[in-house]
């Protein structure tokens, strides 16, 4: 059909559009002041995300349902989703999005190119849904659960850029999560000239540092409540289709953990005051438990969640 045609051409422009982009956010990072690579990296975001949202609005349109019942469906809205994401940090944190793109768009292409090269054809197309999904909930329900794991991937992949950067240093940050101080020793030279020369490199460090580790407790503060609805409206959802608020199925129980892990490490930042790695390093173990939900239970074929996934 035409339209399928014109899908996948989309997808297939919006997954080159993502590797010409990662290089330019690899390049811009070697590049001093290079606003013109800048620029354009942000114009791929916005130009992706545009096209991933043409694609959606065509399967939605043609097989008059939300995209969201299948693995290819959700991979191209999760796509979207961290792409909105990236567009919406990039415009309020000017100062680090070159770190940003350059961590979140490998993240894109792999979920775009998982969806196009590893999913066989047949799990592709579109299928006339299953009782159980024909609900109003579809929308409702797989929309916030998606958006939550994008910001919530996001928040992580900065919680871990925060340990790469930190690590060796001795990094100890004071305060609360919204008035921190940060302090980073290093052993200095007595040559003045490098001195001074350390001096600059820290303060610019000490700086990245704050700035990821804020952006990256107000992403994750963001995702978690998107989480919590989400599993709440998919107890509502499983009521309304099995009869039961809960039923322990896989995909529920780590969403659960997920909501877990999340709550310990707001727990962590809010009420003990943490900040810098401690709740970094729950917040990247967070990510592993996140892909764990949505993808790894769905190799099993098992629960009431496996409709049209890996194996159903």
């Amino acid at each position: 059909m035409t339209h399928n045609i014109l899908e996948n051409y989309l997808i297939n422009t919006a997954f080159m559009l993502l590797l010409i982009q990662l290089i330019t956010y690899l390049s811009n990072l070697t590049i001093k002041n290079s606003i013109n690579l800048h620029k354009i990296s942000q114009n791929f975001t916005i130009i992706i995300n545009i096209i991933l949202c043409i694609s959606l609005s065509i399967r939605w349109i043609f097989n008059q349902y939300f995209p969201l019942s299948n693995l290819y469906e959700s991979l191209i809205f999760l796509t979207w989703s961290l792409t909105f994401t990236q567009i919406l940090i990039e415009k309020r944190n000017e100062n680090s999005n070159k770190l940003i793109g350059a961590i979140i768009t490998p993240m894109s292409l792999f979920t775009i190119a998982f969806a196009s090269l590893c999913l066989p054809n047949d799990m592709k197309g579109a299928s006339p849904l299953v009782p159980a999904l024909r609900s109003n909930w579809l929308m409702m329900h797989v929309t916030v659960m998606m958006i939550s794991y994008a910001t919530l991937i996001v928040g992580s992949l900065l919680s871990f850029l925060f340990l790469v950067i930190s690590y060796g240093k001795n990094v100890n940050i004071q305060g609360n999560s919204y008035n921190s101080k940060q302090k980073l020793f290093f052993k200095y030279t007595t040559d003045q000239n490098n001195f001074n020369n350390q001096i600059e490199h820290n303060v610019y460090k000490i700086n990245l540092l704050q700035g990821i580790d804020n952006l990256s407790y107000r992403i994750i503060g963001l995702g978690f409540p998107l989480l919590t609805i989400g599993i709440i409206s998919g107890a509502v959802w499983a009521n309304e289709a099995w009869g039961t608020y809960w039923s322990w199925d896989p995909k529920e129980t780590w969403a659960l953990i997920t909501w877990i892990v999340f709550a310990i490490y707001l727990h962590t930042r809010l009420s003990e005051m943490q900040t810098g790695k401690k709740p970094a390093i729950i917040a990247s173990l967070g990510f592993i438990i996140i892909w764990t939900c949505y993808l790894g239970v769905n190799f099993l074929g098992k629960g009431l969640h496996n409709y049209g996934w890996i194996l159903s």
